[in-house]
């Protein structure tokens, strides 16, 4: 377990009680072979939307692209040193929650009403699909972390809970608590402002752009997804999006895929995106890369606009959109080189 990472020391011994004795790993699949098993991988993404490369300085790309990096390095510590997915997905998104360029944690958009509401979720990817989710919190300082508590506890008999309920069980099992102030940012207020002031106060014309999540596959053959958001500019108060709705932004299953989305979660929600990424490699045969390459052109098709990182247990990775941008970038273990991108 990483330090300061997580709640319980009984946390890895229920992972292993999850996985079993790890011949998931050993079972093969007609779309992938071990010739192809890349090992151990992590893939990472920082929000998709209107990126537009003429406006955006060398300096603030550069920004951009060690934040990820630190991400990637943070998730391949732990994978590198024989860590479990788990772990690896939650250190890299708390490194996102806790930089201020992303919409996430301390970098969060928000609401109309002038607040931060954060929301966050994970799963993994053992056939009993282990999930947690939480919504509306205003004092948790990395909501993933309490997602995946959510997801452990072997006293919580529910995959997801929100707002005042939330933050008391996170205060409950050790998690930081912070000041609704401190997720506050200058850009962020300022962003929040402007739209006000436009009069863009309607859900399709909300500024799409947010989202961080991560997907790993360990040594043993496990994946891991984590998601976490600040949700969209302006939304109305007390709106839930895609992020922590299981199958909509997030999904983890060993013998397809682990998905996390971002983009206009109106469109997540509704067509169900990150399983059906997994639904098309499963049902028609696709590797994790035409399936994700489908869904994000299909969700194109009817007007929603956002991305997803996908990877399946050999460490294959995808990473669509159909947007002008999107934060993005993995890393594998084999390799030992972070790649990152934005355009």
């Amino acid at each position: 377990m990483p330090k300061n990472v997580g709640c319980f020391s009984f946390l890895n011994d229920f992972y292993t009680l999850l996985i079993g004795d790890g011949d998931e790993n050993e079972k093969s699949s007609s779309r992938s072979s071990k010739e192809n098993n890349y090992g151990p991988t992590l893939v990472i993404h920082g929000g998709a939307g209107t990126i537009a490369r003429k406006d955006f300085s060398e300096k603030l790309q550069n920004e951009y692209l060690d934040a990820l990096k630190e991400s990637l390095f943070a998730g391949y510590k732990i994978l590198l040193n024989g860590g479990n997915s788990m772990d690896a997905v939650e250190v890299a998104v708390r490194v996102m929650e806790d930089c201020p360029l992303f919409n996430a944690g301390k970098g969060s958009v928000f609401t109309i009403g002038g607040k931060n509401e954060l929301e966050s979720s994970f799963m993994i990817g053992t056939s009993d699909h282990p999930a947690g989710a939480s919504t509306l919190l205003h004092t948790v300082k990395n909501p993933i972390t309490l997602a995946k508590t959510l997801l452990l506890d072997p006293e919580n008999p529910h995959v997801f809970l929100g707002g005042i309920e939330a933050e008391e069980y996170a205060k409950k099992k050790g998690l930081e608590i912070v000041d609704p102030g401190y997720f506050w940012t200058k850009g962020r207020w300022q962003q929040h402002l402007e739209e006000l002031n436009k009069g863009n106060n309607e859900v399709d014309s909300l500024y799409p752009m947010g989202t961080v999540g991560a997907v790993a596959v360990d040594k043993n053959g496990i994946i891991a997804t984590a998601t976490s958001t600040g949700g969209m500019n302006n939304k109305k108060d007390g709106r839930i999006g895609d992020t922590p709705l299981i199958g909509c932004g997030t999904w983890a299953d060993n013998e397809t895929c682990g998905v996390s989305g971002t983009g206009n979660g109106e469109f997540f929600i509704r067509y169900g995106i990150a399983q059906d990424v997994s639904s098309r490699m499963r049902y028609l045969g696709e590797n994790v890369n035409e399936a994700a390459n489908a869904v994000i052109e299909n969700m194109r098709k009817v007007g929603g606009g956002g991305g997803v990182i996908a990877l399946d247990k050999y460490g294959h990775v995808a990473m669509p959109f159909n947007t002008t941008g999107m934060y993005r970038g993995y890393i594998r273990v084999s390799e030992s080189i972070p790649y990152v991108f934005i355009f």
